[in-house]
């Protein structure tokens, strides 16, 4: 009985098993289920975590440009005699070519506005101004090592008749006391960052003082100031001692701050960004080719004489003397008369008498067989050298106008027929077409092929009718007179 008893024991043991089992598998399939389906689904949240997670430079670099905000005036960015400079505009250039990437340049005077852009517009990946790194911009931003540093200054005028004073009478005719600025007026630009400075001047020294925010650059405020129109305004020191170099009845000994760090500024987070830029700003700052950048727009006297130039666009609005031309000529073709002057610039930096190592002449660069197909020669005027470019350019538009239908695509092949002659550009398409690119598309396709027609694995292929080029030129002519119509077209009205 015994024995059965314990059968019965295992039976019922391993019926009970059998149950469960039963029971259970179920059970266990579901959870075997849904724990690979979650381990799936983690995996794919991780690829797309990473994906997401790519860092802002990986951004830029796969992209192939960086893009950046700066401010329009008279030393950071602007256009003189054609050529768009700046100290802002270099460092810029500087940077970009660092990294390996173009630049795509955008311009605000307004700090508000720029933050704005690249914080919630996200349409920029930094701001390149003179931002003063203060504890309230620290709240939003993220800064790069300084570039440079600098104080605020009172700027004031100096008294009537002071070329005739003594030194010391003249002195106490001037505020060297913040104290005495109890009560006065000062105007300044409304997002600078003298407004600060001021009101926490105001707490300093226990008084009022009548705080003016204009739309106005501190440049147009200091202009204000010489001409009596307004009595007091605040600017960065080395902005302000170039000035008085141009105003010479205006002082802007009186500081107002100590000396304060200025940086390019990011969005928060961006650390490796802002680790290039300092990798970078750390070597370029202690460079001699950074000193000279800095000397051309700070320490240099004439800066603020070119800037009241006619061929200055802040001055004149102007990039040559002849641009009513381009403007009367552009008609003839249909482009914006800045892209005319942009190649104008790239053939002859606007001389009329320029003669290349060719034989090319005048403005346009005209070859003389080509001038002579124009009815135009070395005795012609310039405005008839433009207009007979334009007809050139117009002539190249119309022969290759049935195959590259987009306009803005149409018009780099243009610019490099113009440079290396339409057979070259024509050569390239086909090696485009051969080698499985689009003959119709520029850059990374037909580009590639005009740039190494100098190699003979491509001038010596048959599909090449007129044989060798030194692509080099048009490849870069094209990127120079392009990169420059966007400098114009972000400065200068159509």
């Amino acid at each position: 009985m015994g024995f059965f008893k314990n059968e019965y024991v295992y039976f019922m043991s391993n019926q009970r098993k059998r149950n469960l089992l039963f029971v259970a598998l179920p059970l266990i399939l579901f959870v075997m289920i849904i724990l690979t389906t979650r381990d799936f689904t983690v995996q794919d949240d991780m690829h797309e975590e990473g994906q997401a997670e790519r860092t802002q430079l990986e951004k830029i670099l796969e992209r192939g440009y960086i893009k950046a905000i700066t401010d329009y005036n008279a030393t950071n960015y602007f256009i003189y005699r054609g050529k768009p400079m700046g100290y802002h505009l270099e460092l810029l250039q500087h940077f970009a070519a660092h990294l390996g990437v173009d630049l795509e340049l955008q311009i605000s005077n307004d700090l508000e506005n720029s933050m704005h852009i690249l914080l919630k517009e996200e349409r920029s990946d930094l701001i390149a101004k003179n931002i003063a790194v203060t504890r309230t911009h620290r709240e939003k931003l993220d800064f790069s090592l300084p570039h440079s540093r600098t104080r605020q200054v009172l700027v004031q005028r100096k008294p009537d008749h002071w070329y005739g004073m003594r030194s010391y009478d003249m002195e106490d005719k001037l505020i060297r006391n913040q104290l005495d600025l109890s009560g006065k007026t000062i105007h300044v630009h409304k997002h600078a960052a003298s407004v600060m400075r001021i009101k926490h001047l105001m707490e300093e020294i226990g008084d009022s003082i009548h705080l003016v925010k204009r739309p106005e650059g501190t440049e147009t405020l200091i202009e204000e100031v010489a001409n009596g129109e307004i009595d007091y305004t605040v600017s960065e020191e080395h902005l302000a001692r170039l000035h008085e170099v141009y105003y010479a009845n205006i002082d802007a000994q009186t500081p107002l701050s100590f000396e304060q760090n200025l940086a390019w500024a990011v969005r928060q987070g961006e650390a490796d960004l802002v680790d290039a830029l300092n990798e970078w700003l750390e070597e370029f700052t202690d460079s001699p080719q950074y000193a000279q950048i800095y000397d051309r727009y700070y320490n240099n006297p004439r800066s603020v004489f070119i800037a009241k130039s006619d061929l200055h666009s802040l001055g004149g609005g102007n990039i040559s003397v002849f641009d009513d031309y381009f403007k009367r000529y552009a008609d003839i073709i249909g482009w914006d008369w800045r892209l005319i002057a942009s190649l104008s610039f790239q053939e002859s930096r606007f001389n009329p008498s320029a003669v290349s190592w060719a034989g090319a002449f005048g403005i346009m660069q005209l070859m003389p067989e080509t001038a002579g197909f124009l009815d135009v020669d070395d005795g012609s005027q310039v405005h008839e050298h433009i207009e007979a470019g334009i007809r050139y350019l117009k002539w190249l538009d119309e022969r290759l106008q049935d195959e590259i239908k987009d306009d803005d695509e149409r018009v780099k092949f243009v610019l490099a027929s113009y440079n290396a002659g339409i057979g070259h550009v024509l050569d390239a398409r086909r090696l485009a077409e051969k080698y499985g690119k689009n003959p119709n598309v520029w850059r990374d396709n037909v580009d590639y092929f005009l740039l190494n027609k100098s190699d003979p694995v491509y001038y010596l292929d048959p599909v090449v009718r007129h044989g060798y080029a030194r692509g080099a030129e048009p490849y870069n002519y094209v990127t120079e007179i392009q990169e420059r119509y966007q400098h114009y077209k972000n400065i200068l009205e159509r």
